[in-house]
């Protein structure tokens, strides 16, 4: 009875989706290429018809892990998700895009693999109204992209329902959490793979001590029971992982690096627990636990380095404080949740707090720690007057803030979107180890099977343990580990040198370029643009003249606009406003047309020469000039430093400005810079850079403005500045988390250590195999001895991607130029 009712349940079927036992009585199928597949649920069944339905099959071709059974209820109608097309909720993590267009953060349930994604995506892609999808496989994140006019939001998680994924807006606090449980369960392993392997070794060392003679019987079958007992729990607990892999990988005709770890793991606790239940043979228990223990211990610091670098990315999404101090129009305090605030609203901020949103300050002075944004270790003073960023700490005072921007329109928010988009694929070389890797795993299994035979032939007692020894000590860990582990913590030391990547590839990029490109205004100078002189033409009067320019310019984004600020008066609006990049403002006031601008711009009849080789913006009435605006910017502090750095480092550094000649030429000679062009417009400037890339070179650009952005979405490398417009963040690879120049010449130094230290990583992984293979062959090397040098290999590898942790900036940075005529 017993033997037929194990053979039965050994024969029942797995259900095609989830992989679960279906009952005998089950009546949920699929098709599929014209075969039945069973199914273990109407949950199961719900998602894989969605699947099959919608023309998406190829997910079961390609996916490499089975998902989680899906409830009965998962694919529900969209009126379930109805409570999510509520605007006041939306507006926590609903944010608005180009175009018309909107985007969210989703958390997913239930992601498992590479085909996971591709499913999602698909399924995404398909439906009217989404621009794009993105499924970020570290983190389990999905971000979309649609449009609210054709398309609900309950539509969007009733589709991922459907095919059998959980998803609700993205909250930092239970994403952690889920990320916590993780980790418990792989430390739990962890553990007890170390206590097996040292109670296991334990009962070994006397086998080595006694040599050939071995002890006395009755201790031998002790020692070996225990170690059969000890080792059990490491192979079916530990090691399970391995085997799941395995079995994925398989199933999916596809070799991973779990497929030789677990023949490896599982052939020699099968073929010593035989030896233990038979009572001869050898018995390998030390060399299986030590190998589960050292692998499980190469993830586990592969698994930390990613965490420190992700961390960045959930602290950014944590800085927000959860309550603000809102004060009333009568000054009475009131404690509320931070994401109710809205521009507009007064907040009090003490001494201790956090900032709950980006703002302006209305009264008070203090210090603020804004390194969690900007990476600056040093507390900056802001008074009066002053924006703050929310997420900053303050330090001293109390200060009263009017909100400008809060919740998710935060620039913490902003910026957590962004690492998002960088997460969402791997960098080039990462998938190209992937694939060599992959190759690797066929090419040992190969040897393997031509070893067991050469063996069979030469001494058949041996033949196994010498396989064994080769399947162990060549395993691809440390081939696996060599990219991931490096980018990640290149990835974690440019966010705490405050540079946020935004794109998989840019890391790659920065140890490549030839040549870096800056703009002028906002980036070589601080942005911090006053009015210098106005200077009227045919007897204006100055005060209004400024105020027209003011309402003109209250319409842009530049930071020229700024300066503009204080000469605002509350009655006087322009109307039909055009930005013209690069170029100038035109607009409407009181039925006149008025330009601001350069001065084939703002009169192109009859355009004067400016007073002198300052930078003068030209106000013009229908073409007749009515007033100069002399305008004066400061350099930045480490602007001259930045760019003799770069310089020694055998970098190209050119300067693009849409400044007059005499500004432009200026401020070149001052830096040091020989390649210089004025007046250049977002075309000329796109077109300069195309043919600089025509030739071979790879280059950076840097800038900040609405008008930089058509040259840094053509750059090979586009890196915006901490001031940027939203427009230029967007369009960036990367983004300057503080005020400093130099700390793109880090990240160029962090790229360049970060491909060093791929490089030697894979060159250490070939050697190791390639030397240690065949020594293993040959029989040299013993199972145990085989596991410490596999592992010894993948520490190495870590501990050198770790490096970057503790990696500090040169010394000898260059403080000096060649002094120019």
């Amino acid at each position: 009875m017993t033997t037929t009712a194990l053979s039965s349940s050994v024969a029942a079927p797995a259900c095609y989706h989830c992989g679960s036992r279906v009952p005998g009585d089950a009546p949920w199928t699929i098709t599929l290429d014209d075969v039945v597949h069973p199914l273990c649920c109407p949950g199961c069944e719900a998602v894989a018809h969605a699947i099959v339905d919608g023309g998406l099959a190829s997910y079961y071709r390609f996916r490499t892990e089975l998902p989680e059974r899906p409830d009965d209820h998962q694919a529900a109608r969209a009126e379930t998700w109805a409570v999510f097309d509520d605007p006041g909720l939306q507006s926590r993590f609903v944010h608005p895009g180009e175009g018309g267009r909107v985007h969210a953060t989703l958390a997913v349930d239930g992601i498992t693999c590479a085909a996971c994604a591709w499913l999602i995506e698909h399924r995404l892609n398909a439906l009217d109204g989404v621009a794009a999808s993105a499924v970020n496989l570290s983190h389990h994140r999905v971000r979309v992209d649609w449009n609210p006019e054709r398309l609900a939001f309950s539509r969007i998680l009733a589709e991922m329902a459907a095919i059998g994924y959980q998803a609700q807006p993205y909250e930092p606090d239970a994403a952690q959490s889920r990320l916590r449980r993780r980790e418990r369960m792989n430390v739990r392993r962890l553990i007890v793979a170390a206590v097996g392997m040292m109670q296991v070794m334990m009962f070994s060392i006397p086998f080595y001590v006694a040599g050939q003679d071995g002890l006395d019987a009755d201790f031998d079958a002790l020692f070996h029971w225990l170690a059969f007992a000890l080792t059990t729990p490491v192979v079916l607990f530990s090691a399970q992982p391995f085997f799941a892999g395995a079995w994925r990988d398989l199933r999916m005709r596809t070799l991973g690096m779990d497929v030789p770890v677990s023949l490896a793991i599982g052939s020699a606790y099968l073929a010593s627990a035989w030896a233990v239940i038979l009572g001869e043979g050898d018995v390998y228990f030390d060399s299986v636990a030590m190998f589960t223990f050292f692998l499980l211990f190469g993830r586990y610091v592969e698994v930390r380095a990613r965490r420190r670098s992700g961390r960045a990315g959930n602290a950014l999404a944590d800085a927000l404080p959860l309550s603000a101090i809102r004060l009333a129009a009568d000054g009475t305090e009131r404690i509320l949740p931070a994401s109710e605030l809205t521009t507009g609203d007064r907040v009090l901020v003490r001494p201790g707090h956090g900032v709950p949103a980006d703002g302006v300050i209305e009264n008070g002075e203090s210090s603020l720690d804004e390194s969690m944004l900007t990476g600056e270790t040093l507390p900056v003073t802001r008074r009066t007057g002053d924006p703050v960023t929310g997420g900053s700490q303050n330090i001293e005072s109390p200060l009263t803030v009017r909100v400008t921007r809060a919740g998710q329109d935060a620039r913490a928010a902003r910026l957590v979107d962004l690492t998002d988009r960088a997460f969402a694929s791997r960098p080039r070389i990462a998938r190209v180890t992937a694939r060599l890797a992959h190759h690797f795993v066929l090419q040992v299994l190969l040897i393997a099977a031509a070893v067991a035979l050469a063996w069979w032939f030469i001494e058949p007692s041996r033949a196994f343990w010498v396989t064994l020894s080769v399947l162990v000590v060549t395993c691809p860990c440390a081939l696996a580990l060599a990219t991931p582990t490096a980018v990640t913590a290149g990835h974690g030391q440019l966010h705490r040198r405050g540079v946020l990547l935004t794109r998989a590839d840019a890391l790659e990029t920065l140890a490549q370029l030839d040549r870096v490109i800056f703009d002028k205004t906002g980036t070589l100078t601080a942005g911090e643009i006053s009015l210098e002189r106005i200077q009227p033409l045919q007897d204006g009067d100055p005060d209004r003249l400024a105020a027209v320019a003011a309402a003109l310019e209250a319409h842009s984004e530049h930071p020229i606009a700024r300066a503009f600020r204080p000469h605002r008066r509350g009655g006087l609006r322009a109307e039909d406003v055009i930005s013209r990049p690069g170029q100038g403002l035109e607009g409407r006031l009181d039925g006149h047309s008025w330009r601001l601008g350069t001065p084939e711009f703002a009169a192109p009849e009859a355009a004067p020469a400016p007073p002198d080789d300052g930078h003068w913006l030209l106000l013009a009435e229908a073409g007749e000039p009515r007033a100069w605006f002399a305008l004066r910017d400061r350099l930045r502090d480490d602007a001259e430093t930045t760019i003799a750095a770069l310089r020694a480092r055998g970098l190209a550094v050119e300067l693009l400005s849409g400044d007059t000649e005499g500004a432009t030429r200026s401020l070149a000679e001052r830096l040091g810079i020989e390649e210089w062009r004025a007046k250049a417009s977002p075309e000329d400037k796109l077109a300069r850079l195309r043919a600089v890339q025509s030739t071979g070179q790879r280059v950076a650009m840097v800038g900040d403005g609405i008008n930089d952005v058509p040259v840094l979405a053509g750059a090979d490398l586009a890196i915006a500045m901490n001031g940027a417009t939203d427009l230029a963040r967007t369009r960036a690879d990367a983004v300057l988390l503080g005020p400093r120049l130099m700390r793109i010449v880090e990240a160029i130094e962090i790229g360049l250590a970060t491909r060093r230290i791929i490089r030697q990583n894979l060159g250490w992984a070939l050697v190791y195999n390639l030397a240690a293979l065949p020594l293993a062959a040959m029989g040299w090397v013993p199972p145990w001895l085989a596991a410490l040098g596999m592992s010894a290999s993948s520490l190495v590898v870590a501990a050198e991607a770790l490096r970057l942790a503790r990696w500090t900036p040169a010394t000898a940075t260059p403080a000096t130029r060649p002094e120019h005529a």
